[in-house]
């Protein structure tokens, strides 16, 4: 394990959360819930939609990093 590994599933986890909060059905079913690990998807869905500029930024750092450096 590593840390660049942690931060893309991180990343990975925050984008599909963002993208789940535009689906209606998925969002009544997912993302209610402020507890536990829904909670944390929930705060991870909140950070991707107010954030979107900075962690898509990220992604694109992410990947030239995994593409070129790694």
């Amino acid at each position: 394990y590593s840390f660049d590994g942690v931060l893309a599933i991180g990343l990975l986890i925050i984008c599909t959360c963002a993208y789940m909060r535009h689906i209606p059905k998925l969002r009544e079913w997912l993302l209610t819930e402020k507890k536990g690990l829904m909670g944390v998807l929930y705060k991870a869905s909140i950070i991707g939609t107010r954030l979107h500029w900075m962690v898509s930024l990220s992604c694109i750092a992410m990947s030239l990093y995994i593409l070129i450096l790694k």
